[in-house]
C-alpha cells in the first residue's frame, strides 16, 4: 500500500467490527496503519481482517468485551506481541438503551456505563503507558452529540456519553506532558445498525425513525466513513496540537441547541 496519513503506525479500535469501527479500521489501514479490531462478534470482526488483507493492510482481530479488565489486558498484550506497538487506540465501542430512568432496570445502566464508559477506563490505562514509552500517542473516545446536550428516552446514554466528553477533558490534561492527545467525537445520528435498533427500542417505523433522525441543518443523517474521516485526523499528525477536545460531526444537528 501507499503511504498515507498512518504510515507506520499501529491503531487498535474497539467496536471494529461494524459500523463506525468497522469504517475507521478500513480507512486507517487505507492510511498505512496496521490495525487490531476488537469486538465481541467473531464472524464480522476476522471478515475486516481479511477485507484490509485483500487490499494489501495488515491487521487482526482479537475477541473480547472491552468492559472487562482481564480481556483488556489480553488484548493489549496480543496487539502487542503480534503488531509490535500501538500508536493510536479508538475507543469506540458503545451501545444504547432508549429509555428514561423509570423505565430503566439496573442491570442495562450498569451495562451501558461499563460498555460506554469504564472501557474507555480499562483500555487506555493499559495503552497509556506503552505510548508514554514510545514518546506520544492518540487517544480517541467514542461520545455523542448527546454527550454535550440531553435527548429524549436516551437517560443512561445521555449520561454515560457525557461522562466521555469530561473523561476525555481530564485525561487531556494529565497526559499531555507525555505528548499523550486525548480527544472525543461528538457524531449525531449515523446510518448504522445502532441507530436502525434504536428504532425497534422504541417501537417505532425505521423509515419514520430515520426520516426525523434526517431533521438537521444538512438534511440527512451521517455515513461511518464520514465520523471515520473526523478519527483520522484526530489520529494522525495534521491534530498534533489538538487535545483535550470534543469534535461535534452531526450535520449541524446542535448548530441550534
Amino acid at each position: 500500500m501507499s503511504e498515507g496519513q498512518l504510515n507506520g503506525k499501529v491503531a487498535l479500535i474497539t467496536g471494529g467490527a461494524s459500523g463506525i469501527g468497522r469504517a475507521t479500521a478500513l480507512l486507517f489501514a487505507q492510511e498505512g496503519a496496521s490495525v487490531a479490531i476488537v469486538d465481541l462478534n467473531q464472524q464480522s470482526g476476522r471478515a475486516v481482517v481479511e477485507e484490509i488483507a485483500c487490499n494489501g493492510g495488515r491487521a487482526m482481530f482479537e475477541p473480547g468485551d472491552v468492559a472487562r479488565a482481564g480481556d483488556c489486558q489480553r488484548i493489549v498484550q496480543r496487539t502487542m506481541g503480534e503488531l509490535g506497538g500501538i500508536h493510536v487506540i479508538f475507543n469506540n465501542a458503545g451501545i444504547i438503551r432508549r429509555t428514561t430512568v423509570l423505565e430503566l432496570n439496573e442491570e442495562d445502566w450498569d451495562r451501558v456505563m461499563a460498555v460506554n464508559v469504564k472501557s474507555i477506563f480499562l483500555m487506555s490505562r493499559q495503552v497509556i503507558p506503552i505510548m508514554e514509552k514510545a514518546g506520544g500517542g492518540s487517544i480517541i473516545n467514542m461520545a455523542s452529540g448527546w454527550g454535550l446536550a440531553g435527548g429524549p428516552k436516551a437517560a443512561v446514554y445521555c449520561a454515560s456519553k457525557g461522562a466521555v466528553v469530561l473523561l476525555t477533558k481530564a485525561m487531556a490534561i494529565d497526559h499531555g506532558p507525555q505528548s499523550i492527545r486525548v480527544n472525543c467525537i461528538c457524531p449525531g445520528d449515523t446510518d448504522t445498525t445502532m441507530l436502525r435498533d434504536e428504532a425497534q427500542q422504541l417501537g417505532e417505523p425505521t423509515e419514520r425513525f430515520l426520516t426525523e433522525s434526517a431533521r438537521r441543518p444538512l438534511g440527512r443523517v451521517g455515513k461511518p466513513g464520514e465520523i471515520a474521516q473526523a478519527a483520522l485526523y484526530l489520529a494522525s499528525d495534521a491534530a498534533s496540537f489538538v487535545t483535550g477536545t470534543a469534535l461535534v460531526v452531526d450535520g449541524g444537528g446542535l448548530a441550534g441547541s
